[in-house]
């Protein structure tokens, strides 16, 4: 296979502007403010903690943003073979006019200072925008979030609903809700009537999903409310639940959740086997890791259930992406979403790329989605998935099966852009 097709169709795909259809941008504050937003990114901070750097030199409290940068460069020398680290390097390259091969003890205070000129300019955010290609950026909103004070055509929201499955047994969630929604929730009633007014509230701002991260235990399945009942009364006395009467709730919960997805035609997004705090004593957002024991079989009740529902799933092993193809393969409700987190590194996602794009529907693989928490990440990410599509495109369909340039060119426009509006389009 020839580096110029590769290259040519690169070039194609590169100039294709972009929907993003999962970050977890703050829309008040999209752009970074200074390099230590975009090395305070937890890849870096927790890479660097790995490689020798003490939780408490990272997170002590009143570190000023460049003191952070300061303590995170000499650890950079140890995550140069990374992909995150090349991202770092376009970053700064694409958007800061840095020269350098790599960030050292000797140039990071220059980049540091060029970068804060940079970031400082009051049109920032549309640059990046308009450099990193991006036409909408899906947001991860709280549920009680008002969505308001942004533009919600440019950040779409999205109804993240972590909190109301697996917390609701706190009273601090519970008096959101309440005055999220002007409820008093004394009855199993008013709880499902406080869920339903989310739905009104998200998709009259614009919301195109509905979301959850879900830990490796979990099993959706229908309880009826009768059986709940009981519990939510016993919560509303200040009692506890055991563990046994919790898990119904959040099952009857999640229900809850799907059953508005098909009155209000929302998709829910479904990221898939993580387990929280396995390192407790890693650094902010760096304790969590996946669990090879997940299964989707686990969800059969619910992909059944809920034909009407599209269901786009992200998981988090190369073992759970061959199950994930085999159920998007399978069920019409079932959809590939993106390549998260701990498979977002390229050998991963060439393997998980050529698997998906060879052996399911091509309307039901939503490329890629960047998860990045500032806008300046959407351009490396972006990038990066772009190089390893292209190389799929190359060898798997002009050169093994003879497919013209431009129709393998027509299959990453639909992979990167048109099966997100298809399937977040409402």
């Amino acid at each position: 296979m020839s580096d110029s097709l590769q290259q040519r169709l690169f070039q194609e795909l590169e100039a294709l502007p972009l929907i993003d259809p999962h970050t977890h941008i703050n829309p008040h504050a999209a752009a970074s403010k200074s390099l230590g937003d975009i090395m305070g990114y937890h890849y870096y901070t927790e890479l660097a903690h790995s490689a020798g750097l003490a939780k408490n030199k990272i997170e002590e409290p009143g570190i000023s943003p460049k003191e952070k940068v300061g303590r995170l460069v000499p650890k950079l020398s140890a995550l140069e073979n990374t992909a995150q680290y090349a991202w770092l390097i376009e970053i700064c390259r694409e958007f800061f006019n840095f020269e350098d091969d790599r960030i050292t003890t000797e140039n990071w205070e220059n980049l540091y200072d060029q970068a804060d000129k940079v970031l400082g300019q009051s049109d920032w955010e549309q640059q990046v925008l308009k450099k990193s290609g991006l036409e909408q950026v899906y947001l991860t909103n709280d549920f009680d979030d008002p969505l308001e004070g942004f533009d919600t055509s440019l950040y779409v929201p999205c109804l993240r609903t972590d909190d109301l499955v697996f917390h609701l047994t706190k009273s601090d969630v519970r008096e959101r809700l309440s005055k999220a929604t002007n409820r008093d929730l004394g009855s199993i009633e008013d709880l499902q009537a406080a869920i339903r007014d989310l739905f009104t509230h998200f998709t009259k701002n614009g919301a195109r999903a509905c979301a959850i991260s879900l830990p490796p235990d979990f099993s959706p399945t229908l309880v009826p409310s009768g059986t709940v009942a009981p519990y939510w009364s016993q919560l509303g006395r200040g009692e506890k639940l055991n563990e046994a009467e919790a898990a119904q709730l959040s099952q009857f919960v999640f229900w809850q959740l799907a059953e508005n997805c098909v009155v209000f035609e929302l998709p829910f997004d479904l990221m898939i086997g993580v387990n929280r705090r396995v390192y407790e004593n890693g650094v902010f957002q760096g304790q969590d890791l996946y669990d090879k024991r997940t299964s989707l079989i686990q969800y059969r009740d619910l992909f059944n259930s809920f034909p009407q529902v599209t269901f786009p799933i992200s998981v988090l092993t190369s073992t759970s992406n061959q199950e994930l193809v085999s159920y998007s393969w399978i069920f019409p409700n079932v959809i590939a979403n993106g390549h998260w987190w701990y498979s977002n590194t390229p050998p991963y996602i060439e393997q998980d790329c050529r698997t998906r794009l060879t052996a399911i529907p091509q309307t039901k693989y939503v490329g890629y989605y960047s998860d990045m928490y500032k806008l300046e990440f959407a351009l490396p990410k972006f990038r990066m998935y772009r190089r390893i599509l292209a190389k799929v495109l190359a060898q798997e369909f002009v050169v093994d099966r003879g497919w013209s340039e431009k129709r393998a060119v027509e299959l990453g426009h639909l992979i990167l852009r048109g099966n997100v509006e298809t399937i977040f389009g409402r």
